[in-house]
């Protein structure tokens, strides 16, 4: 009875959180310009600084020509910089530009805003603590491999 009660409450949370996801990549504007995979590649980006378009497609789960192919897109939009290597000459070095870097911010504030909007509509005070409780929890799960 107890595994069926955990499955149950797994199901709930992936639905929920797969629900939220959908309702805050409407609720950026800004986001709608790229697709997913170039969102989370600028992502990756500022989180790393510079990667090599290999690393890169490893770390999306996209074969090397997709990530080729994605690059160039947002190359072509002044999102990144190509830099050839110092130390291998056949290397790529990707980063973000400031464009790219301010255009991911703007995504992440329209989100938040939309998001802090509706907790402070709809949830009590109690429950926001509740909120600030779980983020523990959850980051647990997220990094489960």
């Amino acid at each position: 009875m107890a595994q069926e009660k955990d499955i149950q409450l797994a199901g709930d949370l992936r639905t929920v959180v797969t629900r939220l996801i959908k309702v805050l990549r409407k609720h950026s504007q800004t986001a709608d310009k790229l697709s997913l995979t170039e969102r989370s590649t600028i992502a990756l980006l500022d989180q790393h600084q510079e990667l090599l378009p290999n690393e890169l497609a490893a770390m999306e789960k996209i074969t090397t020509q997709s990530m080729s192919q994605i690059l160039s897109n947002l190359q072509q939009r002044g999102l990144i910089n190509r830099r050839i290597s110092e130390t291998d000459k056949r290397k790529a070095i990707i980063t973000l530009s400031e464009t790219g870097r301010q255009m991911l911010y703007q995504v992440r504030n329209e989100r938040n805003a939309w998001l802090n909007d509706a907790i402070e509509a709809t949830c009590t005070a109690q429950e926001q603590e509740m909120l600030r409780q779980v983020i523990g929890p959850l980051t647990k799960i997220v990094n489960f491999d």
